[in-house]
């Protein structure tokens, strides 16, 4: 007897689980935002009259357009880290009052235009920049 009501209990729970799993199956999936990309560990120069003043070390996220895949983005970080080095060295993101960070500003615009060109229009939409953090954090402020 006591068999049969373990059996019959045991049954009942399962077939509520059941229905609850796909009551759940039913119900639209939360939308999990924007995808994003990090960025991390990318050393770009300050360089003021020709000469090299400090690097700053930079840890980025790349927020992503709709449709854009972190994977796809992901296979294209070296091109990306490339091109952000480069600019970094042609036209540094340096700020006239402080050689120990990076022009925000001018350093997402630049990062954005490469994905464009590396990845596809739309494919990082804003670049946010987690942190800086300076080589050399004494006596290097502008004059």
């Amino acid at each position: 007897m006591q068999r049969r009501r373990f059996l019959q209990t045991a049954f009942a729970l399962l077939t509520a689980g059941g229905a609850a799993g796909v009551a759940r199956a039913s119900e639209p999936a939360a939308d999990p935002g924007p995808a994003v990309v990090d960025l991390t560990g990318v050393g770009l120069p300050v360089i003021v009259d020709g000469r090299v003043r400090n690097y700053v070390f930079i840890a980025l996220k790349l927020h992503l357009g709709p449709g854009q895949s972190p994977e796809a983005v992901r296979a294209k970080e070296p091109h990306l880290r490339d091109a952000l080095v480069r600019a970094g060295h042609a036209t540094p993101f340096v700020l006239k009052d402080d050689w120990t960070r990076l022009d925000e500003a001018a350093l997402s615009a630049s990062l954005i235009r490469s994905a464009a060109r590396l990845i596809g229009p739309g494919a990082v939409t804003r670049v946010e920049i987690a942190s800086q953090a300076a080589r050399r954090r004494a006596g290097v402020r502008g004059a």
